[in-house]
């Protein structure tokens, strides 16, 4: 499959591109100072791209590329992708789910299990030799917390199934209720979080659900309230989390994700309050490389005229 030209718009896990090299012809983008020109020379050769969450794949660049067939995303998430746009151009598009499905999960609950008990914090504390000078303060205990989960889809499930085993009880607010769970349902993320300890944010990012976590939803959570993100950073007003963290408004917050990434608001970054990853909850080597195979096996499959393996579009 050399002869088939594959766009990368972003770089990537290395494995990945490896894959990728061996089998295509491979264009990293950004080795392309003229993007406009470099699209245009090469418009009628490729016929896929590979997308990240980083980089988005619009109309203008679906209609930069007339012979574009597949778009395979290294990523759940496709609000990258312009779907609408791809189904009516008839460009196929995959993803990878259910491989990271349990990384994220136990991402979630590690971020919860660091906020919560200020182990972040308790490190620091340590190596700063202020041991010596005293006790760490007390924190705040998990087990047992009424844990309140946004998108009840594979990854929020397995969330719950794991606070689950800390004696949590589990709420939960989705698009429509699911009646296969024993959960409690909340019609509305206000409901939601005023019922709740720790609120978790595990929903696809979409136009209904961008700032879904507003000044209403925080009020609700209020000050002995947690906030977990391991969604995207654009569901959370991140504004409005900055000032109610600051403002001490609610306990803490463990983010994996941001508005603008990477760049996080400064004033998180002395609080004692917060726990900040670099969007790490998939980022484990078994999951990244089960997420490559499949980018790749989706590419394979449909130039082979196969069935995909992870169709979306």
């Amino acid at each position: 499959m050399e002869a088939i030209g594959v766009l990368l718009t972003t770089p990537v896990y290395s494995y990945l591109e490896e894959e990728l090299d061996s089998r295509f012809k491979l264009f990293r983008i950004w080795n392309f100072p003229q993007k406009d020109e470099f699209l245009k020379e090469n418009s009628d050769f490729i016929r896929a791209i590979v997308g990240t969450p980083n980089s988005s794949v619009n109309r203008e660049v679906i209609d930069s590329l007339p012979a574009l067939e597949i778009i395979s995303s290294f990523s759940v998430g496709l609000d990258h992708v312009d779907l609408a746009y791809c189904k009516e151009k008839g460009v196929r598009v995959t993803n990878t789910p259910d491989v990271l499905t349990e990384d994220v999960a136990d991402t979630a609950i590690g971020l919860i299990l660091a906020t919560l008990r200020g182990i972040c914090e308790c490190d620091r504390y340590v190596r700063a030799g202020l041991w010596k000078k005293g006790d760490f303060k007390l924190t705040t205990k998990f087990s047992g917390k009424k844990v309140g989960i946004i998108g009840l889809g594979r990854i929020g499930t397995a969330i719950a199934k794991r606070a689950e085993a800390f004696n949590c009880p589990i709420s939960y607010y989705s698009r429509s209720q699911k009646p296969e769970t024993n959960y409690i349902y909340f019609p509305s993320v206000v409901e939601l979080a005023s019922h709740c300890d720790i609120l978790v944010v595990a929903c696809a990012l979409t136009a209904e659900t961008r700032h879904i976590i507003n000044r209403q939803v925080i009020d609700a959570l209020g000050p002995k309230g947690f906030l977990i993100n391991i969604g995207r950073g654009p569901h959370i007003d991140e504004h409005e989390l900055v000032s109610a963290l600051v403002e001490r408004r609610i306990a803490g917050a463990g983010l994996d994700v941001f508005e603008k990434e990477p760049h996080v608001p400064e004033e998180l970054f002395g609080l004692d309050n917060v726990v900040l990853l670099p969007h790490v909850a998939s980022g484990t080597v078994e999951t990244r490389n089960a997420m490559a195979d499949l980018v790749v096996g989706n590419l394979e499959a449909h130039f082979s005229k196969k069935p995909l393996l992870t169709p979306v579009v």
